[in-house]
């Protein structure tokens, strides 16, 4: 069973987040702000948290970036605002998705569940690792066995979104992947989300596995069409 960590200063909130989750199997810990959440997760097993941006003492935005030093649990902001500065902020500091207030309950239920499955297919939660193959471009090799990823030998840590686009781009080497077709193969959804969502996420990339991210030499943009892993990369 799954631990979904719900956090909002909105007691009403919780509790209907609680429901819909519940409804669904799902095991609930309620927080009512960062501080709160950050201690949870330290406590305890979680294996995905909804997060409220705006909350006393620790608003959301703060938490996530302390919760991202050390865990890739996936996270799923909640938010009153619909301007995409706070959405693309929220993916700056390392949350995997959001959802904007006033949400649809199927929606919730939705990216909970996608979230949750790219989570265990890297062994985040439990997930069984074996077989797979073995991804390379210059210095980046994927072990898709063993969901790992090193840069000259070095281990690297992606979020399950870095490693899923990763692994789509390294897959398919020298094929241009337009921001569209990205988020249909990594984010499983058909109705293509912000431009920007995936740009966060390639940016975000390119810091872990690029010598220098300003001047890429793996994982090139084409400029007005896609991104792509150089073919032949050294």
């Amino acid at each position: 069973m799954y631990t979904i960590l719900v956090c909002d200063d909105d007691p009403d909130i919780v509790s209907a987040l609680e429901i819909y989750l519940g409804s669904e199997g799902y095991k609930t810990v309620a927080a009512y702000n960062g501080k709160e959440a950050l201690r949870i997760a330290a406590e305890q097993e979680i294996h995905l948290i909804l997060m409220d941006i705006m909350m006393p003492e620790l608003d959301g935005m703060r938490a996530t970036s302390k919760l991202r030093e050390g865990s890739n649990v996936p996270i799923i902001l909640l938010t009153a605002k619909s301007e995409d500065s706070d959405k693309i902020l929220g993916l700056n500091i390392g949350a995997d998705d959001y959802i904007t207030k006033p949400f649809n309950p199927l929606e919730v239920i939705a990216r909970v569940k996608s979230q949750l499955r790219r989570y265990t297919s890297l062994g985040g939660a439990g997930g069984a690792a074996g077989g797979g193959s073995v991804l390379s471009a210059g210095p980046i090799s994927m072990d898709d066995g063993a969901k790992v990823v090193t840069v000259d030998g070095e281990p690297v840590s992606l979020t399950p979104l870095e490693y899923n686009i990763l692994k789509l781009l390294l897959s398919n080497p020298g094929q241009v992947f337009s921001s569209a077709q990205i988020y249909e193969h990594v984010w499983n959804d058909p109705v293509y989300g912000s431009e920007n969502t995936v740009a966060v996420h390639i940016r975000h990339l390119r810091e872990k596995i690029e010598i220098n991210p300003a001047e890429p030499r793996y994982l090139k943009v084409v400029w007005g069409l896609g991104y792509k892993i150089e073919k032949g990369a050294v």
